[in-house]
């Protein structure tokens, strides 16, 4: 007997929309979308009931699914070209469980796919079954919202949970960065402010978090802050808070095992949501649309109970880690950016000082002019090679940056040999997204900056691999 799929279908960007357009035209241009929505149901001898003003439950079976797939749910692209006056285009993100057990279970995976979906960013369908998510869509950039009412519910919930704690503690991801060192610093604020024993796993003070950390350290009240993996396991009690940031991969997290001495998990991310992610968090702050994590523990640090005065060094780790993931704020850089960035500036951050911790040595620029130098450039593409290098990370991400500032290179790719990875570091100025790219190989980020890590990989195998995955992202955008 065929089973019957259960999908849900949200409007990613209800309230944005309505901003931007005329009363007069909102209704019209919200009765296209029912209309095609009912359409799409009647194609494919569907259910659909719309549950709430942005909501809707859809009901099909088996069979038709694949109708949908082989036109690649080409209702996105129509929503999405959808013109009645608004400044900004509409766009959908469809959730579907396919699974052949019971409805309760296909809703269960269509509530999964669609979190999903909303964590990459929306504008996309997602499937999963029993094994595997499927991707379709997830073109359009990030949307961001102006309203800030999220930031102070999870501020509050956030308190709340640090209040119940018996002590925090905080990660990022390996081969922390400035962004996720900022907001590591950022959080230990918040939870300090409350009089609760905090403490920021650190294994490693990379190159790029080094002269930051070194500042940081001269504070007193940071004298015994930083530990590693087996101090914080031996912390770690079921009444533990921890407090993840930059990242909601289980397989970057700086300390994995930890998630499991404790039922108390906050996540705090920028990044697209990955398959990978973790779902036992009891609260995620969870929003591709800004800039980075910085930014959004710079908006919790305005609603917090606790009246936060920042440090000079604390307020410029903030500053730096939005710095560094906007790219001196030229990408994925919208209003509330610069209003964290002027509320950091208010609290001490020295601008100039920042700036200074994105120099240099010279040895360092004259491998990071080599890479560039060798770089092959076909079309509107730039590939190019790091060999083993103790910063080859580092140079891989500012040469694939520098690269973009070449007239007539869309994106840019740079594999680099780091000990037992290869890291490829990946740029766009938007019109090719990398973030599908990398995702190919099993990465992610954003569309226009985004990375990959391989372990026990070689570079030839590594350019091999991107050679793939370029081929298949361009054969699918031609269809």
């Amino acid at each position: 007997m065929e089973g019957t799929i259960t999908a849900l279908i949200f409007i990613d960007n209800y309230e944005e929309v309505i901003e931007s357009m005329e009363q007069a035209r909102q209704s019209l241009l919200f009765a296209l979308i029912d209309r095609k929505v009912n359409a799409l149901a009647q194609e494919v001898n569907g259910i659909i009931k719309k549950f709430e003003k942005d909501k809707y439950i859809f009901m099909l079976s088996e069979s038709k699914l694949e109708l949908l797939i082989e036109k690649k749910f080409e209702i996105l692209s129509y929503i999405r070209e959808l013109e009645m006056g608004n400044q900004i285009p509409v766009t959908l993100s469809i959730g579907i469980g396919k699974t052949t057990e019971n409805l309760s279970k296909s809703m269960e995976y269509a509530r999964v796919a669609i979190d999903l979906a909303l964590g990459r960013g929306g504008d996309q369908a997602v499937i999963k079954d029993a094994e595997k998510f499927y991707f379709f869509g997830g073109k359009l950039k990030e949307v961001g919202s102006n309203a800030r009412v999220r930031a102070r519910v999870k501020a509050y919930a956030i308190s709340e949970l640090i209040e119940e704690a018996s002590n925090v503690i905080i990660m990022g991801h390996i081969k922390p960065d400035l962004d996720c060192f900022g907001s590591a610093i950022g959080m230990y604020k918040v939870a300090s402010a409350m009089d609760k024993p905090c403490n920021i796993i650190l294994n490693e003070v990379t190159t790029p978090i080094k002269e930051m950390y070194d500042r940081i350290i001269k504070i007193s009240e940071y004298e015994n802050v930083f530990i590693k993996n087996n101090e914080a396991i031996a912390l770690a009690n079921k009444k533990t808070l921890v407090i993840i940031v930059d990242t909601h991969r289980q397989s970057l997290f700086e300390c994995g095992d930890i998630i499991d001495k404790t039922r108390q998990i906050v996540i705090l991310d920028h990044h697209r949501k990955s398959t990978d992610f973790v779902d036992k968090a009891v609260l995620t702050y969870h929003e591709p649309y800004a800039s980075s994590a910085s930014e959004l523990v710079t908006e919790i640090l305005q609603y917090v109970k606790s009246s936060i005065k920042l440090k000079a060094a604390e307020a410029d780790a903030l500053l730096a880690g939005i710095t560094i993931d906007t790219k001196f704020f030229a990408f994925k850089t919208g209003a509330r950016t610069f209003e964290a960035a002027a509320y950091l500036k208010r609290n001490g951050a020295d601008t100039l000082k920042v700036r200074m911790l994105f120099r240099n040595d010279y040895e360092h620029f004259k491998t990071k002019l080599h890479v560039i130098d060798r770089a092959e450039i076909n079309d509107d593409i730039a590939i190019s090679c790091c060999e083993k290098n103790k910063n080859a990370g580092l140079i891989a991400a500012q040469s694939a940056d520098e690269l973009l500032n070449i007239k007539g290179i869309e994106a840019s790719f740079v594999i680099a040999k780091e000990e037992k990875r290869i890291v490829i570091s990946a740029r766009s100025i938007g019109n090719i997204n990398v973030q599908v790219i990398m995702e190919k190989m099993g990465g992610g980020g954003h569309q226009t900056v985004s990375a990959v890590q391989l372990l026990n990989d070689t570079i030839e195998s590594a350019r091999k691999k991107l050679d793939e995955a370029l081929k298949s992202y361009f054969e699918e955008e031609d269809k």
